[in-house]
């Protein structure tokens, strides 16, 4: 073993995916993960106190991963109308895209952000608050009509689930569903539009 290594909770996460991808997640053990690292668990626990905190971790830094691209849209500028588009589009394309490139690692994800729910709880508000954001500056453009963007924005994403939520996955590959997303998206910023005046 290697005690010199200067490990970080980086390095580790990044082993521990990999443990992940070739063991499974029920097979993989903090041990498997020191092994591929060459050293003692105990360096393993320096950086996490306990198996969960690890794989607590391990589900935060994916779903971190599928966060930061949103929110340079969520900040960025333009129009608020086709940032929302925008957003909306990257976060289905990202998630179906991991889903189609890596099922099994997908799955594995799946399950351990639902062991950590409060890492689970903290991503949704995230992303609750980055639409929130882009319908507070259509409504300063005038473009949406929104009383309450925290509570609308919860809705849109809530609306939106069968196309993000990794439990409507199978339906991804589904022939028509550029027609569905496209369909609901419309109906979703008519209701956000302001309407014209009569």
């Amino acid at each position: 073993m290697n005690e010199a290594v200067v490990l970080t909770p980086e390095r580790i996460l990044e082993v521990t995916e990999d443990v992940l991808r070739r063991y499974g997640l029920a097979k993989a053990t903090v041990v498997d993960v020191a092994r591929a690292l060459d050293v003692s668990h105990g360096s393993v626990y320096r950086h996490f106190p306990s198996k969960a905190s690890l794989r607590e971790a391990v589900a935060k830094r994916w779903l971190d991963r599928a966060k930061a691209p949103l929110q340079e849209i969520a900040t960025g500028t333009g129009p608020a109308k086709a940032r929302l588009d925008r957003w909306l589009r990257t976060l289905f394309a990202t998630k179906q895209a991991r889903f189609a490139d890596d099922p099994e690692m997908f799955r594995t994800y799946l399950t351990l952000a639902r062991e950590a729910c409060v890492v689970v709880k903290g991503h949704k508000d995230c992303l609750s608050d980055q639409i929130a954001q882009i319908l507070s500056d259509g409504v300063k453009e005038g473009v949406f009509e929104v009383d309450d963007p925290k509570a609308t924005a919860r809705a849109l994403f809530e609306a939106t689930r069968s196309l993000h939520h990794p439990a409507h996955a199978d339906e991804w590959s589904e022939p028509d569903l550029k027609e569905r997303t496209d369909a609901l998206l419309a109906l979703l910023f008519r209701g956000l539009e302001v309407c014209p005046k009569r």
